[in-house]
């Protein structure tokens, strides 16, 4: 049988408290185990997956993360939201924690990107339903637009769920 999808990722931060907080207020994720001190095994609000993302202490003296600058590594996370309500929502939460550093429409994708406590990288998006990918969508989808969150509420709904396979008309 053939991969089916990411189960979990592990991410090494300085302060897992620090970066606990962070995802849980932020993102939502709530604990499902702890290491005080030392670790934290997370799972997304709508998620039934055991943990969708642990994190390792390693302490205050770690460095930044070169990947992508001067060593290969994991350039980011994406997670996925089912409506463009809830991408407002994290929008506004990732606004008020200063962690917001960009928005972009790939046609097929709104996407907010954004770095935790440690500078990681990490996307949250809604992905258009199958039903609505049509030539006039994907035309130019090559081309990365800033995203205009309002409009495409305004287009797609704000309760239109998203994702691949989904089918509006379902």
């Amino acid at each position: 049988m053939p991969v089916q999808r990411l189960n979990h990722a592990v991410l090494y931060v300085r302060d897992v408290e620090r970066s606990h907080a962070f995802y849980r207020d932020v993102l939502g994720f709530r604990a499902k185990m702890e290491i005080p001190g030392a670790a934290v095994f997370l799972q997304a609000e709508g998620s039934t997956n055991d943990h969708d993302l642990g994190l390792f202490q390693i302490g205050s003296g770690a460095g930044a993360s070169e990947a992508g600058r001067r060593t290969v590594g994991l350039y980011h996370l994406a997670w996925e939201v089912d409506t463009l309500a809830e991408l407002a929502r994290i929008r506004d939460a990732l606004l008020r924690a200063g962690a917001l550093v960009g928005q972009s429409d790939h046609a097929t994708t709104k996407a907010l990107y954004a770095q935790d406590p440690d500078g990681l990288e990490f996307e949250v998006s809604w992905l258009l339903p199958a039903d609505l990918i049509t030539p006039e969508v994907t035309e130019g989808a090559a081309i990365t637009a800033p995203l205009d969150l309002d409009r495409e509420i305004a287009r797609y709904g704000a309760h239109t769920r998203g994702g691949v396979g989904v089918s509006v008309s379902a």
